[in-house]
């Protein structure tokens, strides 16, 4: 078959995906380098700081669920605005609480908030892209993350440094309605854009089993009907087990390098970025992995399954981080870790674009989301419980050696379940 020499718009709509994705870690992520500040001021303890860890999990979960179904039903221009607006408006609103509960409040309101974003990035990859580029964009995008946790650690002390923790909530909230402006001005679905060239157009559909067509405004596939399938729950089983640990190393990573190694987190930390950029490159790495076995000729189940078992295995090491004698020994093993997370993380959203026709891709990611969500609402609860124990005992370090030992098992154990529920990954027919 002929190649098709496609434009490149396309990837500028996955820019647009980036940077929303950067600013949604961005506000995500600021609570963890500013816990040590609003622990002394609120006298936190570790278990209070899951309470609001949970709090956010458990809306974040809710938010997943109806963002998938409500821009399935409205479209990816319309519901990501919806929700970019309720969580930069929620990022800010934390400036304004001054105790334990209502900072409760406030990471629930961010939570429903940023459910929106993952739905609709990755629905609008899947009308963007070919299956053979999904999974690079989708890692290219998803990089987002990884760039707000590392952007983070620089920014937030350095806003605390000068204009206290108020500001800093009030200032990282703000950039999204920045976004926004872009969003709002260069955002269409490909059958509507007027910068798409017929040959890109065709590219974007270039695959076999896949119809030209535009899915906004199609009847969409109920919960119900969706919940039915076992390709849903394969992509359910493999969020529920390793989205978590994602929540690990963002909430409590901080604390680890300050209680563990003494870190400062009241000025610029070099472990953290050097572990969040770590992270940037298995996004985009592990995305780029799948699609080039794909280009090699490889079927795109096999693909994805070939890939996913390698970012499980590099997970592993992370179990030997209890007996890092310094800092950069642990900024290694975690680094790997966290960075095998992002590439898997990149290919377990692609599986359900591949998986799904377009029109229920929006809310099988919600149903996926919302599961590791869920399992991201009772882990921090885990979490609390073990790293208070241990500290009242003395021994912190041996909370972070249980963690990190479920950590380093938990992708085998994700990879083995969704292989057995689907063997061959088969297309749904809806």
């Amino acid at each position: 078959m002929k190649e098709i020499k496609a434009g490149n718009y396309r990837w500028g709509i996955v820019a647009l995906l980036f940077f929303a994705t950067t600013i949604n870690y961005l506000d995500r992520q600021i609570i963890g380098l500013l816990k040590p500040t609003l622990a002394a001021q609120l006298h936190w303890t570790e278990i209070d700081y899951s309470y609001i860890v949970m709090a956010f999990t458990a809306s974040y979960a809710v938010g997943l669920l109806f963002f998938g179904n409500f821009i399935d039903k409205i479209g990816t221009k319309l519901g990501y605005t919806v929700s970019l607006v309720i969580w930069s408006l929620a990022a800010m609103f934390h400036a304004m609480v001054k105790s334990t509960f209502g900072f409760i409040v406030a990471r629930s309101a961010l939570g429903i908030g940023e459910g929106g974003n993952f739905p609709a990035a990755i629905k609008t990859v899947a009308e963007w892209f070919p299956k053979k580029e999904r999974a690079l964009a989708t890692g290219i995008f998803n990089s987002g993350a990884n760039i707000g946790a590392v952007v983070a650690p620089i920014l937030v002390p350095w806003i605390l440094g000068i204009y206290g923790w108020q500001m800093a909530f009030i200032i990282t909230g703000a950039i999204g309605f920045i976004w926004l402006i872009f969003w709002l001005i260069f955002y269409e679905i490909p059958s509507k854009h007027k910068k798409v060239s017929a040959a890109e157009y065709e590219f974007i559909h270039s695959d076999i089993d896949e119809a030209v067509v535009n899915t906004e405004g199609e009847k969409r596939v109920k919960w119900v009907t969706l919940l039915g399938i076992r390709q849903t729950w394969t992509f359910v089983a493999g969020k529920l087990l390793t989205d978590p640990v994602w929540y690990f190393f963002l909430f409590w990573l901080p604390s680890y390098f300050s209680s563990t190694f003494k870190l400062d987190l009241t000025k610029p930390s070099l472990p953290l970025v050097i572990v969040y950029s770590a992270t940037t490159i298995g996004s985009i790495g592990g995305g780029h992995l799948s699609s080039w076995f794909i280009k090699k000729g490889w079927p795109v189940f096999k693909a994805r399954k070939v890939a996913m078992i390698i970012f499980a295995i590099c997970v592993v090491p992370i179990i030997a981080a209890r007996y890092a004698t310094n800092v950069w020994q642990a900024v290694a093993l975690i680094g790997l870790a966290a960075a095998a997370h992002q590439a898997w993380s990149a290919n377990i959203f692609t599986t359900a674009s591949d998986m799904f026709p377009k029109k229920a891709v929006s809310s099988v990611v919600g149903i996926g989301s919302m599961a590791g969500a869920v399992g991201g609402f009772f882990f921090p609860k885990l979490i609390g419980y073990i790293l208070e124990t241990n500290k009242q005992a003395g021994h912190i370090l041996v909370g972070y050696n249980i963690i990190f030992f479920i950590c380093g098992c938990a992708y085998l154990l994700a990879w083995l379940i969704m292989h057995i529920l689907s063997p061959r990954m088969r297309k749904v027919d809806l």
